[in-house]
Parts: C-alpha cells; structure tokens; sequence
C-alpha cells in the first residue's frame, strides 16, 4: 500500500485509515456509483470526501502499477496546482493505492468537502435560474483564468463545476480532476473546452460574448467556433450512446 498525506493531515491519518479500511460499509454515499464511489466522513469538525476508484482493467492493472501515475494520485497533485495558481478546488488531504503483487488495485483520493449551492448543471437544467446570466458570465472569467494558468481541464464539463453563492459573488470549484493538461493553450483549445458544457444557444452566445472581451477577439470569431465545437461534440455523443444502445441489444 502507498499513501501520501498533506503534512496537516498527518495527524488524522489513523483515522482516515479507518475510513479506507471500512469504506464498503460506512460513510454516507453522495451521487451514485456508476463508475466510481464518493463518501462523505466526519473528521472532528470537518466533513471529508473520499473518492474510491474502480478497479482498473488489466492493462491499467499494469500501467498504473509501473508506468502512469494513478488517478488518486493525479488528482492529488492537479488540486496542489490548482491552489498554487488561486483556482478554486477542495482542498486535497491524501491519497491512498492498493497493489496485489505486480498488479494495481484500488486506490482513493480524499479532500474536504464543499456544501456548494449548484453546480453548472442546474443552469442547462432551469434557464431561469436566479441571477443566470451573472453566473454564467462569472463562470466564463473563472474559465478564463484556468487558460491564462495554462490549464487544460479536459472533463469540463456540467457537473465538475461546483458553485457557492459568497454575498453579491460566486466561487467555483473544480472536482473530478484526474484528466488535466498544463501547457500554453492555442484559440481553437481554450473554445474547444467549452465544447462539453451545454445544448443551449443562448448560454453559448453568452459565454462567447463574455470570453470574446477577456481574449480581445471578436464576438462572431468566438461564438461560431464555439458553437461549431458544441454542435460537432454533442453529434459525436449521441453516436456514440447510439452503438453503446445497438452493442447491448446484440449482446442480449
């Protein structure tokens, strides 16, 4: 077993081992578990989030194990950056991974969790939401910020943004980090990464509107490729849930 904690939350580690060690049984589940498990623990006064991994297929068994770093571990390191650069994240507290022989097994992430009012999502959902529009702009200056860090958040997407309402402002934080890049990004990749975000038009038109004036390019520039970029990737989704349908049904 390989764990690593941040240096305040070594204290607390006989604890959180607690935690690991009966994750399949205790802990309150948040989300389902189609993929991966999130559970929430009391820690003293702090609610904590531990993020338990799938087990990987036997070619990541390997991978992980010798030649990539692990999604626990990625996450990890990705919210340190994110903190450094002033981008908004749960703090991270440790991460733990679990081999058999030459072979990895599970691995968790936990950080301190955030009651967060919404999350991008509920504006697709209820284009009337209170004060949608302001979010929506608020949203696109945080995005922005991530590309002049030279952060490629590559599962942008609606529900990896969480929002807190702070007064008159917004804060966002970024949850589900293990697919992250870090270089300079191009025009076409920062409108690309607004690709995955909604169907809307009109949210579309106002997050183009409002990232045109931070990247000083013209509006038309900015909304045409991004719309472009949604409407190529919202067609790429549908055909591929459509042979994910067609593949079931074979296999009836």
């Amino acid at each position: 077993m390989i764990k690593h904690f941040k240096k305040e939350y070594i204290p607390y580690q006989a604890k959180i081992d607690t935690f690991i060690d009966t994750f399949s049984t205790s802990g309150e589940l948040l989300g389902d578990e189609v993929r991966n498990s999130i559970k929430l623990f009391v820690l003293d006064t702090k609610t904590v989030n531990i993020k338990s991994f799938k087990i990987p297929n036997i070619f990541n068994k390997i991978a992980y194990k010798f030649l990539r770093k692990s999604k626990a571990q990625r996450s990890f390191e990705y919210a340190e950056k994110l903190i450094n650069f002033d981008i908004g994240t749960p703090y991270p507290i440790a991460y733990y991974e679990f081999s058999s022989g030459l072979l990895f097994g599970k691995s968790y992430y936990i950080c301190e969790h955030i009651n967060c009012d919404l999350t991008y999502r509920e504006l697709i959902k209820n284009l009337d939401y209170p004060d949608h529009e302001n979010i929506l702009r608020e949203f696109t200056k945080f995005t922005f910020k991530l590309h002049e860090n030279h952060v490629y958040f590559l599962d942008h997407s609606p529900g990896n943004t969480l929002i807190k309402k702070d007064g008159n402002e917004y804060k966002f934080y970024l949850v589900d980090l293990n697919r992250m890049q870090f270089k300079p990004l191009s025009f076409e990749e920062r409108i690309k990464n607004f690709e995955r975000l909604t169907i809307h038009k009109s949210m579309v038109k106002i997050m183009s509107e409002e990232y045109a004036k931070l990247i000083d390019k013209p509006y038309e520039e900015v909304f045409n490729l991004m719309w472009k970029l949604t409407q190529e990737y919202q067609q790429k989704f549908h055909r591929k849930r459509k042979l994910k349908k067609q593949l079931k049904f074979w296999r009836k």
